[in-house]
């Protein structure tokens, strides 16, 4: 078998966590797109089509622990393989759904199994392996791949769609990763998964030392007996709630604003492009900084495009209007992703034992909640208020409330646990 040097084999963790995340949240995104062509087909209300979203988050969220249950057991390589053929299986039979409940159990149920078998639990834990002093930056990069799979694939879902119809889009979108699959069979996994063999001796060294070494399962227990766990858990919640109380319906709002379907579809993708930037951009930050003080300017940025985007509903048309939308995207779409690197960068350092990939999935369970509100609520309040001013309000509440949560981190992560002594794994 060939060796491969520190540095290729860093380079290459970064492609593979790029790559999966890249595809996982476009596909999974682009559900945004076909609001609308489904609504028309299945002849139903809002609520009941974004709760196909509601579950989808909800199962992602669900999911999450388990595969990080199953990445510490038998590595990150099963757990890849496994989210493709999921994907590729879901989208493939979603094409021929006949009901509206195949949707919730193909995209809803499937889709959330799959995307979280792809996402930042495995490329998380693969980077935590190989970087050490740059994991802030690293962890960024990573969840930039997010915002570059929503600018890529939600166009092209459109244009799937006007062309070709929502069902053939479904079975277009399948045959991505079918492609990826055997290129992924082919990568040098068991050094990959080894780690650096800079960093991981000395960590494999710091727990030989440790009296306290614990097993998977004490330290997860332990865990969830510190405050810092239940904050991240918060922040994650409220952050995704104030996400994707917006995101979900942003298509079908400014088509319903009098946009173009392809034009809406384009700014959507847009603002995951701007994501990119901002959570590359939050990680570098984040190391000369603070975590802290960097989320604090993310959710002010949050609270401001979500307030224009309101706006936008008095004035949709003219000069007035697109300068409001571009406002929303540059400031809402530029740090919508921006929270999560900071949040995997303090729970790596929080939980970095032999149960880290457990423990972070449990703070991501806590992001499937949130989403499953978002997803839901966002169509309630829709159906309810015939408009979008009170999503939108709802996203600037829970962005409030997931800032003053983050800042509330960096003080109190590192202290004593609720009612036990402190992890041994805590290095906050």
């Amino acid at each position: 078998m060939r060796t491969y040097s520190n540095k290729t084999l860093a380079t290459l963790v970064l492609l593979i966590g790029t790559g999966m995340n890249l595809l996982s949240r476009g596909l999974s995104e682009s559900f945004a797109v076909f609001l609308v062509p489904l609504e028309q087909a299945f002849d139903t209300d809002r609520a009941a089509l974004t709760g196909i979203y509601a579950i989808y988050m909800l199962v992602y969220g669900l999911a999450a622990p388990v595969t990080g249950y199953l990445i510490d057991r038998f590595g990150t390589r099963v757990c890849y393989l496994f989210g493709l053929l999921v994907l590729a299986i879901s989208f493939t039979l979603a094409g021929h759904a006949t009901q509206l409940w195949h949707l919730y159990l193909l995209i809803g149920v499937l889709g959330g199994i799959g995307t979280a078998a792809l996402g930042m639990v495995p490329a998380s834990t693969l980077a935590s392996a190989w970087f050490d002093r740059r994991l802030p930056t690293a962890m960024s990069s990573l969840y930039a791949a997010l915002g570059i799979g929503v600018l890529l694939f939600s166009p092209l879902a459109q244009w799937l769609i006007e062309h070709r119809g929502w069902r053939d889009a479904y079975g277009w979108l399948a045959l991505v990763p079918m492609l990826v699959l055997p290129v992924m069979l082919l990568l040098p996994w068991r050094q990959l998964q080894a780690g650096s063999s800079t960093i991981m001796p000395q960590r494999l060294a710091r727990r030989a030392k440790d009296a306290k070494a614990e097993t998977r399962q004490q330290e997860l227990r332990r865990a969830l007996q510190t405050s810092g766990f239940w904050k991240l858990a918060g922040v994650m919640f409220f952050t995704t709630m104030s996400t994707y109380t917006t995101l979900i319906q942003l298509v079908a709002f400014l088509v319903e604003s009098g946009f173009a379907p392809l034009f809406a579809a384009a700014i959507f993708g847009l603002a995951g492009l701007l994501s990119t930037a901002g959570m590359i951009c939050a990680g570098m930050f984040a190391e000369r900084f603070g975590e802290r003080n960097v989320a604090t300017f993310a959710y002010t940025c949050s609270i401001l495009g979500v307030g224009c985007l309101a706006l936008l509903t008095l004035t949709p048309d003219g000069l007035l209007g697109y300068l409001l939308l571009f406002l929303f995207v540059t400031l809402f779409g530029s740090v919508s992703g921006s929270r999560g690197p900071l949040i995997a960068v303090l729970s790596s350092r929080l939980f970095s034992g032999p149960a880290q990939a457990t423990i972070y999935g449990c703070v991501l369970l806590a992001m499937g909640i949130g989403g499953a509100i978002a997803g839901w609520a966002s169509g309630a309040l829709h159906d309810l208020t015939g408009g979008y001013v009170a999503g939108f309000g709802m996203t600037a509440a829970t962005a409030f409330a997931g800032m003053m949560l983050f800042r509330s981190i960096e003080e109190s992560a590192a202290h004593a646990p609720l009612s036990a002594p402190q992890p041994a794994t805590d290095q906050g």
